[in-house]
């Protein structure tokens, strides 16, 4: 990212090289839609592109784009009416999460577990996403969300525990 701001335009095309597929499975999961996906890849880089200017040196890249992809993201999932919940920051402790990981030999569990987390709300789904998939810590998402550690671990507990619950529906 340096390279390109520093004028390197082959800098781009190695950053989306690099990074496209990360950030094209976490639109996914977001969104719950491939093709919409697709879309929001592109204007996550158009952003990028428009935004060099304000990415900050030595800032970890992986994080400050799916900032930019999970905003592009709300944005779009707003528009469509598809967010669910808004979740209230009224929980004073700090919950630990459990592990929701799948056995991914088994496509039926597979599927089960797309199915449910298809069905958290946004803020939940995106906050397991970051944490579990992306490996992103609580610090980390509450400042990409612009929200409290406590909230960003609130929601992904939430989250954990609705997937389990749907996933003991299941069973």
């Amino acid at each position: 990212m340096e390279r390109y701001q520093e004028g390197d335009a082959g800098a781009m095309e190695v950053l989306f090289e690099r990074h496209a597929s990360g950030v094209h499975a976490f639109l996914a999961r977001m969104v719950q839609d491939r093709a919409l996906a697709d879309d929001l890849l592109q204007t996550t880089f158009l952003s990028v592109v428009r935004s060099a200017d304000r990415y900050q040196r030595g800032l970890k890249l992986v994080p400050w784009l799916l900032t930019i992809a999970g905003n592009a993201a709300r944005d779009t999932l707003r528009k469509k009416k598809l967010q669910v919940e808004v979740l209230h920051d009224d929980d004073d402790g700090v919950p630990v999460e459990p592990s929701v990981e799948p056995a991914l030999s088994d496509p039926g569990q597979r599927r089960r577990i797309e199915t449910a987390f298809a069905q958290l709300p946004a803020q939940q789904r995106e906050c397991v996403i970051l944490h579990k998939l992306e490996g992103l810590s609580f610090e980390q998402i509450a400042q990409m969300l612009d929200i409290t550690e406590t909230a960003a671990r609130i929601r992904a507990h939430r989250g954990y525990d609705k997937l389990r619950e749907l996933l003991e529906e299941k069973n």
